[in-house]
């Protein structure tokens, strides 16, 4: 059976728009019947507009129509090429080929020492890997750790650079959003006056070589 986009709305057009019953509603929706009967007596689903089936192809005209002079009859869902578009798509995990998979603790090691602004999420999908693995590198609790030598993904061929460039992006916008919240500012700053243990009035004043004293013309110091 065909699944139903958008179940209630569908239910709640149903209701209002055609004399099927509750069960054939029910039925079609994959509802229970008693759902359907608080969504016509106004206790369910109050806040949800209707959703046509015949209008976004999830349904026909005569499968309706056959439907409404027979009670006992059940509708037929039909495959909406509109509805299957709307279907969220589950992006399926990172497929990483067996020969390079034991490559990917090198690559866990260069985001260690070159990017620790990455987050272990991060590394995980673009790699993936797991971050029991990425910790076991990074305390060098791995198996292989004698053999690890940190190798950027690309040169690797895990990652391409537009996805490795994307990432470390991300990551350091993130940082970036983090230190200003906490009030952290790269860099040295200069300490005021008041805090180095100088006077302000001596602090403020330009400093002047001064000129040594002569008491005659012979350019001999007193």
């Amino acid at each position: 059976m065909t699944d139903i986009l958008m179940p209630k709305a569908t239910a709640v057009w149903l209701v209002d728009n055609t004399s099927l019953t509750f069960d054939q509603i029910a039925d079609f929706c994959g509802l229970h019947p008693l759902e359907v009967k608080g969504i016509a007596d106004g206790e369910v689903a109050r806040d949800i507009r209707g959703a046509d089936p015949i209008a976004n192809g999830q349904l026909s005209r005569e499968e309706l129509d056959a439907a409404q002079n027979n009670d006992k009859y059940r509708m037929r869902a039909q495959k909406s090429r509109h509805a299957e578009l709307l279907k969220p798509v589950k992006k399926a995990p990172r497929y990483t080929p067996v020969s390079r998979r034991q490559d990917r603790p090198d690559a866990i090691a260069w985001f260690i020492r070159n990017h620790p602004e990455v987050a272990d999420a991060q590394i995980a999908r673009l790699l993936g890997t797991t971050k029991a693995t990425i910790d076991q590198v990074r305390t060098r609790s791995h198996w292989n750790s004698a053999n690890i030598k940190p190798v950027d993904p690309v040169t690797l061929g895990l990652a391409t650079q537009l996805e490795l460039d994307a990432v470390v992006k991300k990551a350091a916008e993130r940082k970036a959003k983090d230190d200003a919240r906490r009030g952290i500012v790269d860099g040295p700053t200069l300490e005021p006056a008041s805090e180095t243990g100088v006077p302000l009035d001596q602090a403020e004043q330009p400093y002047v070589a001064e000129e040594p004293l002569y008491d005659d013309e012979d350019g001999e110091e007193d």
